[in-house]
């Protein structure tokens, strides 16, 4: 049995912010990327939601120490915007805030599943 390498509490954190299915993430990063003049595959593009993706589909076991700290940059990230209470559904102070959370696979207007809290 392979030894994980995330501790406990940013695995189960990571989880619990991160409230956007793996579809409805991969739509949003491609909408973002329409824009744009050149547009990356979503699974391909390095930017962070796109590492979120990634890491969505492995299995505890699988993650890697770069994904440990692209789990631990979201945390930071959405504690950092979200402020206390971030399993609370917000609108926030504008689209910006809510875009740049969603980029990374919170959305703040979605509620907490149940039995997801902690």
């Amino acid at each position: 049995m392979a030894e994980t390498i995330v501790d406990d509490t940013t695995w189960d954190e990571f989880h619990l912010l991160v409230n956007m299915p793996s579809p409805a993430l991969r739509d949003w990063l491609r909408a973002e990327q329409a824009g744009e003049a050149t547009e990356g595959l979503p699974d391909e593009d390095g930017t962070l939601g796109h590492q979120v993706l990634g890491i969505l589909g492995k299995r505890r076991a699988d993650v890697t120490p770069d994904d440990v700290e692209a789990m631990e940059a979201v945390v930071e990230l959405v504690r950092g915007l979200r402020g206390e209470d971030p399993l609370e559904p917000d609108a926030g102070p504008d689209d910006g805030w809510r875009h740049a959370l969603m980029d990374v696979g919170h959305d703040p207007l979605r509620p907490v599943e149940a039995g997801r809290a902690p």
